[in-house]
């Protein structure tokens, strides 16, 4: 240390190599503001590059997302299933016959809970339809009352504008409906291709990865295998997390409705299930239509119970559940969760709510792995720091830590005492004989690049 409290800087260093201010010759304020608007453009301009390719990517997602949607849905209920497929396939089942087995049996799972809803809800629908009216009524009467103070004939005029509002636009309902219809009917084409395709994601799946690697090559392989199999594990992740957390809540409020004497309270337990499986949004939805239906059948009272109830529950999903299985899967901050969720909705309605937490995920993933491979390149973490999804993420990690080696070697050749082989010696102590001739080689070429453009 030295006397004036500041560590010594090593021979060959950045401040060994730096001129001194000479105050005879001060730096023209032009030169600095200059050289801070051409990197501001080149920033500039390498933002406006990825806006446009995000952009032209997402029109091109969107002339095709009614080809590319049974594809992503085909992916998420494949990663639900895939440990089926892969324990029959451990005991000896071959692949097709155990795509077959875990798809069909997830179809007898949904099916069975549809069988079980119906019945429930044609028989207390005519109940709670007449509740509906007796509510309706209760609350005509309590606006008639104070504070609001409001009229009969008030209210009639409001009712009467209402209809003659519909009545406006019957021609837009009319073609609503009929485009509803189409949905419908292409709604159904979607399900039968997310099913065939999801078979052949269970049987083939496993076989992915290698026609992966022999279509991108060798080098571009490693990447894809790591990549891929980090959104693969991340997704399916994010799946099974999910169904936990949506099913503990299900089963919570479904025991308080049933207390409760809640009319329909096996299907609001299982719409509480599904909807559990777009965030915040699904559970706010979910959550209303409870409170109401037990407004509307138990009164003020059991509605308010279910309200405390369901923000109970909430409280310790979002508190407990949610940060202890999804923080190592997921990664995403709860405000990142919430855009994503108001943004897929508003692009892709229902189906985009349904699908924004996944892709966040996917995007997160990416972006992550750029980050690992840049602490690679920049010497800020070695390759034993970076938990690797594969063996061939190990592999990427190795030759990028001799990359940044060769990138030290050129920064310290770029300084006036040109002591670029230096790094050989300071950070390339693990290189054998060959890797140091082979960055030697390196420099030399660059070197020879960089002074015929000069010349």
């Amino acid at each position: 240390m030295a006397e004036d409290g500041v560590a010594p800087q090593p021979e060959g260093e950045a401040t060994g190599a730096l001129p001194e201010h000479d105050p005879n010759e001060p730096v023209d304020r032009a030169e600095v503001i200059g050289s801070g608007m051409r990197t501001l453009a080149i920033w500039s301009g390498y933002f406006l590059l990825v806006a446009a390719a995000t952009l032209v990517i997402g029109w091109v997602f969107s002339k095709f997302w009614e080809g590319l949607l049974p594809v992503v849905l085909a992916l998420l209920v494949a990663s639900v299933l895939w440990p089926v497929t892969a324990a029959l396939k451990r005991i000896g089942v071959p692949y097709a016959l155990g795509a077959a087995i875990s798809l069909l049996g997830g179809i007898g799972i949904f099916a069975g809970l549809i069988s079980l809803i119906a019945p429930g809800v044609a028989s207390q629908w005519p109940d709670l339809s007449s509740r509906a009216v007796q509510g309706v009524r209760r609350l005509q009467e309590w606006a008639a009352g104070p504070p609001l103070n409001l009229r009969d004939e008030q209210l009639n005029e409001w009712i009467t504008q209402g209809l003659d509002f519909l009545q406006a636009r019957s021609g837009d309902i009319a073609s609503q409906a009929l485009s509803l219809g189409g949905s419908l009917g292409s709604g159904v084409v979607t399900m039968l291709l997310t099913l065939v395709l999801t078979f052949f994601f269970l049987k083939d799946g496993h076989q992915f990865l290698a026609l992966v690697r022999r279509v991108v090559g060798r080098r571009a392989g490693f990447h894809a295998t790591e990549l891929l199999t980090r959104l693969w594990l991340t997704v399916s992740g994010y799946i099974r997390t999910q169904a936990i957390v949506s099913f503990v809540d299900a089963l919570f409020i479904g025991l308080g409705l049933l207390v409760l004497g809640v009319p329909l309270a096996f299907p609001l337990t299982v719409l509480t299930f599904i909807a559990g499986f777009i965030p915040i949004v699904g559970a706010f939805t979910a959550g209303a239509l409870a409170v109401l239906v037990a407004l509307v059948s138990n009164g003020l009272t059991t509605a308010a119970l279910v309200l405390g109830l369901i923000i109970l529950v909430q409280q310790i999903e979002g508190n407990v559940l949610q940060p202890l299985l999804q923080s190592k899967v997921m990664q995403l901050h709860p405000v990142v969760v919430m855009l994503a969720v108001l943004l897929g909705a508003a692009w892709f309605n229902i189906i985009g709510a349904f699908l924004a937490v996944p892709v966040a995920a996917a995007i997160a993933v990416f972006l992550r792995y750029l980050g690992d491979l840049i602490d690679l390149r920049t010497g800020e973490r070695s390759s034993d720091d970076i938990d690797w999804a594969t063996d061939d993420g190990k592999s990427v990690g190795w030759e990028w830590e001799k990359a940044a080696v060769f990138f030290r070697a050129i920064l310290r050749k770029n300084r006036p005492d040109n002591s670029g082989d230096a790094v050989l010696t300071d950070a390339g102590a693990g290189l054998d004989e060959a890797e140091r001739a082979t960055i030697r080689s390196r420099l030399r070429r660059l070197a020879r690049r960089r002074n015929t453009h000069d010349a």
